[in-house]
């Protein structure tokens, strides 16, 4: 099919059934959509499923999009169509109904329903092409489905799970629209699957092509076909992370080998096959597995599993899955024993999360039972959700940092010279650092009350507009009420807010702190000038902002401050759950590079970094600043708390001297580091001078992987003003 009569086909299905229910026009739109965008099957593919990225369509979020539901990217589409080979008829046609889906586009008609104050505080969409403080996101991401449940009950038990509550439904007398979409939405992955089977048969594979038919219907009996049904089943949702893959594979792959369906060699190879497929996709921020962990159902056969994938992600050694190993005090040492072993290589998964600290914070924060924060997982670039349970989106954006330069300028944006944020004062109007501290506390809480109400806004409007049918059906209590995921279905409805600049931030205030008011060695209008002349003229003044204390040195002073603004913004965000109707709403401090991104569009900081360097990753030292040790660096890290948000990363890069040449010293430094409350840790295993000669010579190193912040890259395929942000970071 092309694109050319995929769009016609989609379009002139929309808008049949405009006015249907919005479940049942999904339920219709999705059939159309599944006969363009799975593609054909590739050599070596053991499974089936690859899919397309299309230019107009609906989704939870479109990957190269920039909405969420309803979506039109008529640039992509238009490449699509001059791809195709379309005639210049399909074309003038293509572009009309082009024009239609601008119309219904998502994000175009929520934004058009924002009140004035939201489109004053975030005028723009795009945080990497424009200069502001905050910024909205459109997407729905984060649900952890029950695969459980899928493979027990198979397409058909789950078409029959569907039917009997639309019984129930309708004796109460109540809509069962959704459960009629559902049904469909069931009926349109069979198809799939039997699409699938076919191609597999005719290309000789027979015992894919019988795994196919089996799972188009039943429920699946071996590993293989409870990887392919939970795999297109992750595909067709939209979902772009997978779950706690080891708690419900692990009995299937167990069972196989010990019955000898299959060898752990055939095994391996049917996970390097999803692992590729997981990378085709593409994701960036997302791809994540997760393994190990308290809750499991059958720790044993979990960890087969889970030793399994680490294996696969040493042979495979892409960027997805982001593979992410929970363990705690007590599992079984053999996991961690090889989770440092691929570290070691250089292989920058799995990441590590420490349930003895992320539980009991996750219950905290989230508001939930222990045997619901048992069951957290993380998604994209480090956000907590809990399984099956919640939702926890990240629909906004704030940078810290400009924030605080706004602050200081009185509302005045020194980048583009315009006014941005509140007008409260400059820094020479306040006498004392609390007075500034105050009003940057109020700027800051200006922003976050309105982008907790675009949250709620978003959540509300994309209700109105779509189910989420596959999504739906997975998540606890849809079903059981009736309601589609964000009309009152999943259980937790939450929602989190993306900080970026925080320790930027925090050094900065201790600087202006030590240096303006306490010590007296810099005026409030000599500080002003320096900035606005990013230290030009000034560079006395900004090396004595490089001398005041850094976080990430464990020193009392600057770690302090940082500890007590954490604490701030992350209870002020927390406590506007309330006005956002959410169950929770919580600050992730995850960093991407949206850290370098956000840092070309602000101006010089009182910390000495220059205008449009980048800004230090999530709770992490900014580059270089850790001079006294890894042991000092830890120790600043353990100073956040963890239980007032939802997710931070914590980057460490080690030499493969220190982490490979004295394997018993690294253990003893990460068990410290754990033991003290250390929440996660990504960890980067680098040759010395790797990234320096890589950024020089760059077809030397062209399969050197690098943990960016919450996702993971080739390096020489990074903007080098990412490249270089990464290369300061300390090496130990």
């Amino acid at each position: 099919m092309t694109f050319y009569a995929y769009l016609k086909e989609f379009t002139d299905t929309y808008k049949e059934h405009f006015h249907d229910d919005p479940a049942l026009r999904e339920a219709y739109c999705v059939e159309a959509m599944s006969r363009y965008e799975f593609l054909p099957m590739e050599a070596g593919d053991l499974l089936a499923g690859r899919k397309r990225i299309l230019p107009v369509g609906f989704s939870n979020e479109p990957l190269l999009g920039r909405s969420v539901s309803w979506f039109c990217d008529e640039p992509r589409a238009m490449e699509a169509l001059a791809a195709d080979g379309a005639t210049p008829e399909q074309v003038d046609e293509a572009r009309q109904m082009l024009a239609f889906w601008q119309t219904q586009e998502t994000r175009r008609n929520l934004r058009a329903r924002y009140p004035q104050d939201i489109r004053q505080t975030m005028p723009e969409d795009i945080y990497w092409e424009h200069s502001q403080i905050s910024f909205p996101l459109y997407r729905v991401v984060g649900a952890y489905m029950d695969y459980d449940k899928l493979l027990r009950l198979g397409l058909d038990g789950m078409r029959s799970m569907v039917a009997d509550y639309r019984e129930k439904a309708a004796a109460a007398g109540r809509s069962t629209a959704l459960y009629d979409g559902c049904r469909m939405a069931l009926d349109t992955l069979s198809d799939v699957c039997r699409r699938y089977g076919e191609a597999a048969a005719a290309s000789g594979n027979r015992t894919l092509a019988k795994a196919l038919k089996t799972v188009a219907t039943e429920a699946p009996g071996t590993f293989l076909e409870a990887v392919q049904l939970s795999w297109l089943y992750s595909l067709i949702s939209g979902v772009l992370n997978y779950g706690r893959m080891d708690d419900y594979l692990g009995d299937y792959l167990v069972r196989d080998l010990e019955q000898g369906i299959l060898t752990r060699r055939e095994a391996l190879d049917i996970l390097c096959s999803l692992w590729r497929l997981i990378d085709s996709r593409k994701t960036v921020f997302h791809g994540r597995v997760i393994i190990g962990g308290r809750g499991r159902h059958n720790e044993k056969n979990a960890d087969q599993f889970a030793l399994l994938a680490m294996e696969a992600s040493r042979i495979v050694a892409e960027m997805e899955p982001q593979l992410s190993l929970r363990f705690y005090e007590g599992q079984n040492p053999a996991l961690m024993e090889k989770a440092l072993d691929v570290i070691g290589e250089g292989k920058v998964y799995p990441m590590l999360y420490n349930d003895d600290v992320n539980i009991p914070a996750v219950e905290k924060a989230f508001g939930v039972g222990e045997e619901e924060a048992t069951d957290y997982c993380f998604f994209g670039c480090g956000e907590y959700v809990i399984n099956k349970k919640s939702i926890g989106s990240p629909n906004g954006i704030i940078n810290l940092l400009k924030a605080l330069e706004v602050t200081l300028f009185n509302g005045f944006d020194l980048r583009d010279r315009k006014d941005m944020g509140l007008k409260l004062g400059s820094l020479t109007d306040f006498e004392t650092f609390d007075a500034l501290l105050d009003a940057y506390k109020q700027q800051l809480t200006h922003q976050f009350r309105v982008l907790a109400r675009q949250e709620r806004m978003e959540y509300d409007y994309c209700a109105q507009v779509g189910a989420f049918l596959y999504i739906s059906m997975l998540m606890d209590d849809c079903m059981e009420r009736g309601r589609s995921l964000l009309d009152g279905g999943v259980r937790y409805l939450g929602g989190t807010l993306e900080t970026y600049g925080n320790i930027n931030t925090a050094n900065s205030l201790y600087a202006i702190k030590s240096l303006v008011y306490d010590q007296k060695r810099i005026t409030p209008q000599r500080l002003m000038d320096a900035l606005r002349a990013d230290f030009v003229g000034y560079e006395a003044e900004r090396r004595l902002l490089l001398d005041a204390e850094k976080y990430g040195n464990d020193l009392d002073g600057v770690d302090t401050l940082a500890k007590e603004l954490h604490e701030y913004i992350c209870t002020t965000v927390r406590d506007l759950r309330e006005l956002s109707g959410l169950h929770s709403y919580l600050v992730v401090i995850i960093n991407n590079e949206a850290n370098t991104v956000l840092g070309r569009f602000t101006w010089a900081s009182a910390d000495g970094r220059r205008a449009g360097e980048p800004m230090a990753n999530a709770n992490n030292p900014a580059g270089g600043t850790d001079r006294s040790g890894i042991t000092a660096m830890m120790n600043s890290l353990v100073k956040l708390r963890t239980d007032i948000h939802a997710g931070a990363v914590q980057n460490l890069t080690f030499s493969r001297e220190l982490f490979v040449g004295n394997r018993e010293v690294t253990k003893a430094l990460l068990a410290a580091y754990f033991r003290s409350g250390g929440q996660q840790a990504m960890i980067n295993v680098l040759n010395r001078g790797d990234l320096e000669d890589a950024m020089i010579h760059p077809e030397r190193h062209q399969n050197l992987m690098v943990r960016v912040g919450g996702f993971s890259a080739r390096f020489v395929t990074l903007a080098p003003d990412v490249q270089r942000e990464i290369a300061s970071r300390t090496l130990y």
